[in-house]
């Protein structure tokens, strides 16, 4: 059974999602944040025949809608994420689920593509059964999942440089230079600044992710509602 990971990061106001300011104020900002990680965790729980686990930064239930996080975690491993840097993080978060669930398949997403759906998950999942490895590149040139059958190979991840418009293309360099055989994911938009949540928004209406953006647009000045 793969383990399907998701990384993310305790919606603190003024220490998440801190590009959507302007417009979107540091509160709601993490309101936007938790409700993007609970559209995932929702995701995530749909998706047949997956064990599911979180690797956070920072503490739960001081951010925004802890309580109902915490809720929707009922029954989750819940991983605190290590390291100085992204790459870092990653790599320990994969290294801690191999140790821990040894010999599983490891598909990993974020919490800034709330549009992700089970099916789609699922898919992921059985590209994966086919391949040692598969990728899925966001539009700003980095990526927002990453899957591999052999889950201690993302060590490799600690040499990629993170948050860059090359970590796509350098990640699938890596893989590929390891001599894994690689297979492409959907290419999605991770929310990082105001006009991506505004797409994304668009992408799922009804989810709370877009109520949230709703509410930041509908406390704007008519002229700065774009």
């Amino acid at each position: 059974m793969t383990v399907l990971l998701v990384v993310a990061k305790a919606p603190v106001p003024g220490a998440v999602k801190t590009r959507l300011c302007p417009p979107a104020t540091p509160g709601q900002a993490a309101r936007i944040a938790a409700a993007a990680l609970r559209d995932t965790l929702d995701a995530v729980r749909a998706t047949p025949g997956v064990t599911p686990v979180l690797a956070c930064a920072g503490r739960l239930h001081e951010g925004a809608e802890a309580a109902d996080l915490i809720t929707a975690l009922a029954g989750w491993p819940v991983l605190t994420q290590r390291g100085t840097g992204l790459g870092e993080r990653l790599a320990t978060a994969y290294a801690e689920v191999a140790a821990a669930y040894p010999g599983r398949p490891v598909l990993q997403i974020g919490m800034d593509t709330p549009q992700v759906t089970a099916a789609g998950l699922a898919d992921a999942v059985r590209r994966l059964g086919t391949t040692d490895a598969v990728l899925g590149r966001a539009v700003d040139g980095g990526w927002w999942s990453l899957g591999l059958r052999d889950a201690r190979h993302a060590d490799l991840l600690r040499g990629v440089p993170m948050s860059t418009p090359d970590t796509g293309r350098d990640t699938w360099a890596a893989l590929t230079g390891r001599g894994l055989r690689t297979a492409p994911l959907p290419v999605l938009r991770d929310v990082d600044e105001w006009p991506d949540a505004l797409a994304v928004a668009v992408e799922v209406p009804e989810g709370r992710f877009a109520r949230q953006v709703a509410a930041v647009r509908l406390a704007l000045v008519p002229g700065d509602r774009r």
